[in-house]
């Protein structure tokens, strides 16, 4: 592949951009990112590319039509990224990308801008090849990290401008470049914030403690209520609308290559965690989870300070499956914190964002054209998975737009997603790039 070294740069200068869509400090790079994204599409061929103010972070839409008559895609992708932190365990600067071992380290690296930029990058050789057989549209959000709470006025307002066949989306993973597969349906998202008050101010742990409730331990003790012994979800209601997967799908699960061992040296445990008489693939994809992500309150400085907190904190979310509503979720969630606070405490419980679990047809043209173009490229057939993240705006493109979804990802579940230390291999990156005008090439064939 020709000019590799330069799509390689370009997407270096991109990861440089701080564009955390969750810290109201970063406006700037966020406007900056989007206008660096506007850049390159013009650059790669692009007939048009504009940005949209939202009440949030910018929407970045451009195209490129050959033919009206012809099909069109649309590419969605984000250009926001999660936060960094904690910023002690990075080995490098999360927004100085360090190229190791053929691997790009930085914060987006994977998620989400190199798996976008291989859409723009396939959109220069194809029209640099004359190769290009499909009208292409892109997407581009800045805030798919905080629950894209302004796309959906975008996408209702915007409704003939976003007019396609197909969404194609490359925010996911796959096996292996040695074992390719192809997600088939993304988690729904319930995200809440718990709120635990007990005295008016900070006590003395010494001349308090024991006679009043520690807020702290009034949390743990609540967040511990949320599974029984054997992990399952204890909240009232919480599985009722389950889809349970069939003997075939766990069947078809089972196919895919998974040795436990590799998987707990990779991550330094001795033992897996979850719920009862299912496997690993099976408790990261067709089941839903509940998992705490944050917790603090009292003294977390250097040294010690013997104090009984006023309040106590915890940041929660539940990742769902198909039948179940966030909506749902979310009230269920609020109402079981709010309903068992303990005596001696207070509880608010409120919402931060949510979306809803996708699946996406096997034997649509969409998902047949993935499957060749990666077996065009890769000498494989691709394994179909499901995947365990979430991707909120998926229910809402289907419901606004019409449009049944194609995942293409070429990510990795060990490239360390939110955590410190993201990564995405550069041969991945050139893969992407080489693998998406198939796509193009074999849907353009089904119309």
């Amino acid at each position: 592949m020709a000019n590799k070294d330069r799509f390689l740069q370009e997407l270096l200068e991109l990861l440089r951009i701080p564009s955390i869509s969750a810290r109201s400090e970063h406006k700037d790079d966020m406007w900056k990112c989007a206008e660096k994204m506007k850049q390159y599409l013009m650059e790669a061929g692009a007939d048009r590319a504009e940005l949209y103010a939202t009440e949030g972070h910018p929407v970045l839409y451009a195209e490129k039509i050959i033919d009206p008559a012809k099909p069109t895609v649309l590419v969605y992708g984000h250009y926001d990224v999660q936060p960094a932190d904690p910023l002690e365990l990075w080995h490098s600067g999360p927004f100085e990308p360090v190229i190791k071992d053929g691997k790009i380290y930085a914060r987006g690296a994977c998620d989400d801008k190199g798996q976008v930029y291989m859409h723009v990058k396939a959109l220069e050789m194809m029209l640099q090849t004359n190769t290009l057989t499909t009208n292409i549209k892109f997407c581009i959000e800045g805030e798919e990290e905080v629950g894209s709470p302004n796309l959906a006025k975008f996408v209702k307002t915007h409704k003939d401008l976003l007019k396609a066949d197909v969404i194609l989306i490359s925010d996911t993973a796959m096996i292996s470049l040695g074992t390719p597969s192809i997600d088939i349906g993304v988690r729904g998202l319930s995200y809440i914030e718990v709120e635990v008050t007990g005295p008016n101010r900070d006590l003395h742990s010494g001349v308090y403690g024991g006679a009043v409730a520690n807020p702290i331990t009034m949390l743990a003790k609540m967040i511990a209520s949320c599974h029984d012994a054997s992990n399952r979800i204890t909240i009232p209601g919480f599985y009722d609308d389950v889809i349970v997967a069939t003997a075939a799908e766990r069947t078809l699960m089972a196919a895919a290559p998974f040795n436990e061992q590799e998987y707990k040296e990779d991550l330094g445990i001795k033992e897996l965690w979850g719920e009862k008489n299912y496997t690993t693939n099976e408790r990261t994809g067709i089941r839903p989870t509940l998992e705490l992500n944050g917790i603090w309150g009292g003294y977390t400085g250097e040294g010690a300070k013997t104090v009984l907190p006023s309040k106590a904190f915890a940041k929660i979310s539940a990742r769902l499956v198909p039948n179940q509503s966030s909506e749902k979720i979310t009230e269920k969630l609020l109402t079981y914190f709010t309903s068992i606070a303990p005596a001696g405490v207070t509880v608010k419980a409120y919402e931060h964002h949510g979306g809803e679990p996708y699946m996406t047809p096997i034997d649509s043209d969409a998902y047949k054209a993935a499957a060749q173009a990666i077996k065009a490229t890769f000498g494989k057939e691709p394994i179909p998975v499901r995947g365990g993240g979430s991707i909120p705006i998926c229910s809402l493109f289907e419901k606004e737009l019409g449009l049944k979804i194609v995942f293409m990802g070429f990510g990795l579940d060990s490239d360390n997603l939110h955590s410190p230390n993201e990564k995405y291999d550069i041969a991945n990156y050139y893969k992407g790039i080489e693998t998406i005008p198939y796509f193009h090439q074999f849907f353009a064939a089904m119309k």
